[in-house]
């Protein structure tokens, strides 16, 4: 297929459109015009609320991992291994992918994918990356401009999640460069900021440890985030993290003291856990929290509406398995926690994973959409009632 001449392809998508078969886009203007729009996962495992189902949105999305969905509904989608990033869209508007675009290949940890004004903007470990005009050029070859390129090269922790705030800059986190340590450049367990053109590099929140997903509430324009603890505690602590930004600068602790009120073996008679802004929610220990969403639909039930939803990447190291699932925080009428309980879950069978949740997206219609960088697939959550 690689050898397929532009008056080729025209062919193949001229037939294709006449005929009906969907296509899949595996390589930069490279096009196979065979594909699955299912695959044979156990999606009769999952258990959700009464009223929700689960199917598959798209399927052989390599290592998917951050997911950013633009005005026209092209999903744009990062990975990490697979070192590739994709355009997906559902032309018919049946919810399920008719076209997958491999735009680039061979990036250095590409996680993270933000659209905005036309472009598509990639987190590359030290770099961010634009692809201008991005759907105009989709199945060309295109040459993305290097924004910025200061950030650490280290890959622990080194993947990021990226997106645009309400205030139309980009937001960068920096994460720990280890399991545990002080880092002397302050750039390290961070949330920064930059312009869309790279200029005016801040930091606006410190201690952070390693978050790959964040939000901004609807209504106070306040940043969230989820944050990964620290290993090498113990099975059951410490807890991961969900935080909120109530002003810039404020500190999380790490690596001085973890979830709020355990001080590190190492470092915690440095600084009092007193010093540092607490945890809004405890999260499960190592359970891995991943991409958050405020609920912004109006398709689920109300006691969903701006209740946040979680991603939970799942445990790599504790001996009995835990997350590999959706969970949710609900908030009470004083903005206070209501709790934290289980959204979606079945990925874990018997201590075995076959899926590992890891981003969410909306879609216009108010169902999500939720990336899994085992499976290769994207999720569709929706309710019918």
């Amino acid at each position: 297929m690689n050898s397929i001449k532009p008056y080729g392809v025209l062919v193949i998508l001229v037939l294709c459109f006449a005929y009906g078969c969907k296509i899949n886009v595996n390589t930069a203007g490279t096009m196979n015009p065979f594909r699955k729009s299912q695959t044979d996962l156990p999606l009769n495992l999952i258990n959700l609320p009464p009223g929700f189902d689960i199917d598959i949105y798209a399927s052989n999305v390599i290592n998917a991992r951050g997911m950013s969905l633009s005005p026209n509904g092209t999903l744009f989608v990062g990975s990490r291994g697979e070192g590739a990033i994709y355009a997906i869209k559902d032309m018919d508007g049946d919810f399920h992918a008719d076209t997958i675009i491999t735009i680039d290949t061979d990036l250095k940890m590409p996680v993270g994918v933000a659209f905005n004004d036309g472009d598509l903007y990639v987190s590359a470990v030290s770099q961010i990356l634009k692809y201008p005009n991005i759907e105009q050029n989709l199945g060309q070859s295109i040459e993305p401009v290097v924004v910025y390129d200061a950030y650490p090269t280290d890959t622990h922790h080194g993947w990021k999640y990226i997106a645009f705030g309400p205030d139309d800059k980009l937001y960068v986190p920096v994460g720990a460069p280890c399991n545990i340590c002080e880092s002397e450049d302050r750039i390290y367990n961070t949330i920064t900021r930059i312009n869309k053109d790279g200029s005016n590099m801040e930091i606006i929140a410190e201690g952070v440890r390693n978050t790959v997903g964040f939000d901004w509430d609807p209504k106070s324009g306040d940043l969230w985030f989820t944050d990964n603890g620290r290993d090498m505690l113990g099975n059951d602590k410490p807890a991961c993290e969900l935080n909120h930004l109530k002003k810039e600068g404020e500190h999380f602790g790490y690596p001085y003291c973890h979830q709020g009120d355990i001080s590190d073996p190492k470092f915690g008679s440095k600084r009092s856990c007193d010093e540092f802004s607490k945890p809004f929610q405890n999260l499960g220990p190592h359970v891995a929290p991943l991409g958050m969403e405020f609920y912004e639909g109006n398709s689920f039930p109300d006691e969903y509406s701006n209740r946040i939803l979680i991603a939970e990447h799942g445990s790599w190291n504790r001996d009995e398995p835990i997350g590999y699932r959706l969970s949710t925080v609900p908030r009470k009428s004083d903005g206070s926690s209501a709790g934290y309980e289980i959204f979606a879950e079945g990925w874990l069978q018997d201590g075995k994973a076959w899926g590992r949740p890891v981003d969410i997206e909306h879609l216009k219609d108010g169902s999500i959409l939720v990336s899994d960088d085992f499976a290769d697939v994207i999720y569709r959550i929706y309710y019918k009632g």
